[in-house]
């Protein structure tokens, strides 16, 4: 193929990957089965979530149970397809604030977590569309997630560690958090701890790390209870311990093996927060939606009659007054302020003075003397004569090809 008609093919292939896309979104919303251009879309059952504000959702996107509602061409193929998933809210091009949706790679499952506020109450509808890298077939369905208040309210004791030696996704699983909250039970000293969120530390500005082996993005969790700190936890986020961090030091505590060897806790950016219940305000008091009986409504026939002279007089003659005061400053300023020749002269020195007239007369005088010069022209400014010929020739002016014509011609 020749490199012209290979750039050509370019545009196309992106056109229709966004025609794919397009194509699977509006028959998501129709539901079914659907032929798009260059696959097949297969629309699952739709699955309801329920959950609360203040805990962490998470769902995972199973990558075995999409690859089943694929309509595979060949079944002589072991290798589970590449696949990728993109998740957005409905009628919205993108996720909602609190939720995100997370996958390592294409061979991975993916997960949508995130922590629900009061903001958020209500429900919810996830559209999730599954993409086969290799056959462009797509799968797609939709999450209807009912958010509800919490009934115990935010805890009031919140604290969040910073968890070094894994990536979001790795501790997203079920297994793992319930992990994480055993170790966090242990050092609080209480078992009533929950997770409330999971943030990926690039999402709080951390660097991308560098691809090498065991390094990790790193995961910020934080965890809540109705039950006060611990006295480890308080002196691991003590002004001495940050002191010490600020030295390159470990903190002042005695519960950092807790946690090890599944989680890399990185102490020296521990955060320990008291959440105090915030009073609310009594809402207003709706009645019954009925004016109470008094008759009818009788609106006023005529507006009462106004004097609006003053308002015109002020509005006309400050402006004037103010000009004319301005006007009779500038004119004094301008004309009564002049110093004048005599008073200036009086306060020049008689040296400056003399110095001045006699510029003044020398300049006068050479002046007079250019206009009455009655000195002869020089000789080489004159018209030159042929005795013979009786020719005159200006002897500054002669031919543009700068050729002098002889006054005497020669005898031939």
């Amino acid at each position: 193929m020749p490199p012209g008609s290979a750039l050509a093919v370019l545009p196309a292939k992106m056109e229709a990957a966004v025609l794919l896309q397009l194509w699977a979104l509006a028959a998501l919303a129709l539901g079914g089965t659907q032929t798009a251009p260059g696959g097949t879309l297969t629309t699952l059952p739709d699955h309801r979530i329920s959950l609360e504000t203040g805990t962490i959702f998470v769902h995972e996107l199973e990558l075995e149970l999409f690859q089943a509602a694929f309509l595979s061409e060949s079944e002589e193929e072991d290798a589970a397809p590449p696949i990728t998933f993109h998740a957005r809210l409905r009628d919205h091009p993108d996720l909602p604030r609190w939720l995100r949706c997370a996958q390592r790679g294409p061979h991975g499952s993916a997960f949508l977590y995130g922590s629900p506020t009061a903001a958020e109450v209500g429900t919810h509808i996830i559209e999730v569309l599954a993409s086969n890298r290799l056959t462009y077939e797509t799968a797609a369905q939709r999450l209807i997630v009912s958010i509800t208040p919490s009934p115990e309210g935010v805890p009031p004791y919140q604290g969040e560690f910073l968890v070094g030696n894994l990536n979001v996704e790795e501790l997203l699983p079920e297994a793992v958090q319930e992990q994480f909250v055993q170790a966090v039970s242990t050092v609080w000293e209480h078992d009533d701890v929950h997770i409330i969120n999971i943030t990926s530390a690039l999402d709080r500005g951390g660097r991308i790390p560098l691809p090498i082996e065991g390094r990790k993005e790193g995961v910020y969790v934080k965890v809540g209870s109705h039950a006060a700190f611990s006295p480890c936890l308080v002196a691991a986020s003590s002004p001495q311990s940050r002191f010490h961090c600020h030295l390159g030091q470990q903190p002042l505590a005695n519960c950092y093996d807790t946690f090890a060897p599944h989680f890399a806790i990185r102490w020296c950016n521990l955060t320990l927060l008291q959440v105090l219940p915030t009073p609310t305000a009594p809402g207003p008091v709706w009645g019954p939606g009925v004016l109470e009986g008094s008759g009818d409504f009788q609106p006023p026939t005529a507006s009462p009659p106004q004097d609006l002279l003053p308002s015109f007089l002020v509005t006309l003659l400050v402006p004037l007054a103010v000009a004319a005061v301005l006007c009779v400053v500038l004119g004094h300023l301008m004309c009564c302020r002049r110093e004048g020749v005599a008073k200036r002269d009086l306060e020049t020195s008689d040296i400056q003075l003399v110095h001045h007239t006699t510029i003044h007369g020398d300049t006068a005088e050479l002046r007079s003397m250019a206009r009455s010069r009655d000195v002869p022209r020089p000789l080489s400014t004159l018209p030159m004569f042929n005795v013979r010929t009786g020719q005159r020739i200006n002897p500054m002016v002669g031919p543009p090809d700068g050729a002098r014509d002889p006054l005497i011609p020669q005898q031939r």
